[in-house]
């Protein structure tokens, strides 16, 4: 009897949830539509004679055959609405209906969505069915009051030790990770989406490879870790347009899950190729190029973006954006923009990755700003002795493999070398090998242990120097 009654009720359930779709496509509907027509094609824009729209409105321009090709208002100019198309061109030609829809690219929001994959506007793209629901969130939004946003305070266990450990993040934290191409940067975003404590994963690929979209899913996410995800993806083939859209829209998503209070993990690979398709909208514009051929839209873009992950008045969006860095180079002009908007950087070495050191992180180049108001006072006092005895390691390291390193001129260079293997150790990490925060900060505290237990210390000669040279 309990068992018919919950199938009815689910069954009713499912039924109020369709109702609901429906009435919002309903609601949605424009019964008066304002129309124009194509006059020209030209590059990645289409300008039309009509109709009366708003920069940012959705449109369609149906071809002679009848088929329906989404694009939005990017500009004006003359008197003529210039469009940029979502999908590709083909069949568009002159004399071809341009309808207005009067609304903004919006994206159906909700719970059903996690395991789902969406394109670059929010539709399905994984086959699963159409996306609908009675949620609809606008794709455009200004970032959250600063003067309700909560404090940072608590920190966001990713089960990367080296993270955890040295370069903690807090919940409602945006950071970068910076590298050049094949570093590992999907590798470690993956590790972080599959045992990161958060409520849900917003996962966008702007501008990726589409080979690294199953390879993501099925080796780095694995089945766990996309039961609690939802991924946005724009491959680099698609419209510049559409590439852009495709971060506003798993942002947009991600707002929704924070304002339910639930605590986001939304990353983006990579917010190098969002600037790249910014760059291309710009100059289709006849906006004249500015740093290294980078438009002032996408310096004015980039802020907007990213301003919105954070802390809200409930939840929490934590924004991990990875950074194409072009040469290896981390001063190149998106890297300086993006990283003087973030609350820290992490920086994958490509020597190190040559040296099969993965996670490839060099922690002596990154930087978690917000660590020392998120992590114990003895936390932060054991990675900063870790952090300078790799400092000290480096530093000699070639008078060290040379062998021509004096035992005994240096207590924290005799540290270093002592405890080298174990914090080699501590930084390399498999894939599969997640770890939990307690996990992590008793490792840490095992490496640093010898020269904080004074009965370990007896085999180290000078050891109050170095209790002084670290607090």
């Amino acid at each position: 009897m309990n068992e018919h009654i919950q199938r009815e009720g689910s069954h009713l359930e499912n039924f109020l949830l369709d109702i609901g779709k429906y009435n919002s496509m309903v609601d949605r509907l424009e019964p008066i539509k304002f129309t124009g027509k194509v006059t020209c094609v030209k590059g990645l824009t289409v300008e039309s004679d009509g109709p009366p729209a708003a920069v940012g409105e959705v449109c369609k321009i149906i071809t002679s055959t009848g088929k329906e090709i989404q694009g939005e208002v990017i500009g004006m100019e003359k008197g003529k609405t210039v469009l940029m198309t979502y999908d590709e061109m083909e069949g568009i030609q002159i004399g071809d209906s341009v309808v207005a829809t009067g609304e903004e690219l919006s994206v159906y929001v909700g719970d059903y969505l996690l395991g789902r994959v969406l394109d670059g506007t929010g539709r399905s793209y994984d086959g699963l069915g159409m996306i609908g629901s009675s949620q609809v969130a606008p794709v455009f939004n200004l970032p959250s009051d600063a003067m309700k946003r909560r404090p940072i305070r608590e920190p966001l266990a990713t089960g990367v030790r080296a993270i955890d450990g040295l370069l903690t993040i807090g919940k409602g934290q945006r950071i970068g990770i910076f590298a050049g191409s094949g570093v590992g940067k999907s590798t470690l975003l993956g590790m972080i989406a599959r045992n990161a404590d958060v409520d849900v994963n917003v996962i966008a690929f702007i501008g990726e490879r589409s080979r690294e979209l199953q390879e993501f899913i099925n080796y780095e996410l694995g089945e766990e870790g996309l039961k609690k995800s939802i991924l946005v993806f724009a491959s680099s083939n698609k419209n510049a347009l559409c590439r852009v859209r495709g971060a506003y829209v798993a942002t947009a998503i991600a707002e929704h899950f924070r304002d339910q209070g639930k605590d986001v993990l939304l990353m983006m690979d990579s917010v190098t190729r969002f600037a790249m398709a910014q760059r291309e909208i710009g100059l289709s514009l006849g906006e004249p190029p500015a740093t290294k051929g980078y438009t002032a839209s996408v310096f004015n873009s980039l802020p907007k973006l990213l301003e919105r992950a954070g802390t809200g008045e409930r939840g929490s969006i934590t924004g991990i954006y990875t950074v194409l860095v072009e040469g290896d180079n981390m001063n190149e002009p998106i890297g300086d923009a993006v990283r003087g908007i973030l609350d820290g950087h992490i920086v994958l070495d490509r020597k190190l990755a040559q040296r099969r050191h993965y996670p490839a992180i060099d922690v002596l180049q990154s930087v978690s700003r917000l660590m020392s108001k998120v992590v114990e006072r003895s936390h932060r006092e054991k990675a900063d002795m870790f952090l300078k005895l790799m400092a000290a390691y480096n530093e000699n390291e070639d008078f060290i493999k040379l062998g021509a390193y004096a035992k005994g001129s240096s207590p924290i260079v005799d540290a270093a070398i002592m405890l080298h293997d174990s914090m080699e150790g501590f930084l390399q990490q498999e894939v599969e090998d997640g770890m939990t925060w307690d996990e992590c900060l008793e490792c840490l505290d095992s490496v640093v242990s010898p020269l904080i237990d004074s009965d370990a210390n007896e085999n180290l000669e000078e050891s109050d120097i170095l209790e002084e040279s670290f607090f």
